[in-house]
């Protein structure tokens, strides 16, 4: 099965350096390169920007 080739299981790892993720899947074929999202970090309690971890 084709499935894990297209829409990859990714991490988003938090940029405030709290060490907060959140795993997603993304469409490669849409988004090639690393994803950035705007997301809640409960650890500091603020939504700060997420990026891709590889």
């Amino acid at each position: 099965m084709a499935r894990n080739d297209v829409r990859p299981v990714i991490k988003l790892r938090s940029t405030a350096g709290t060490g907060y993720t959140y795993v997603t899947r993304k469409n490669r074929r849409n988004a090639p390169d690393r994803l950035t999202l705007r997301k809640y970090d409960p650890v500091i309690r603020q939504h700060v920007l997420f990026r891709e971890d590889r």
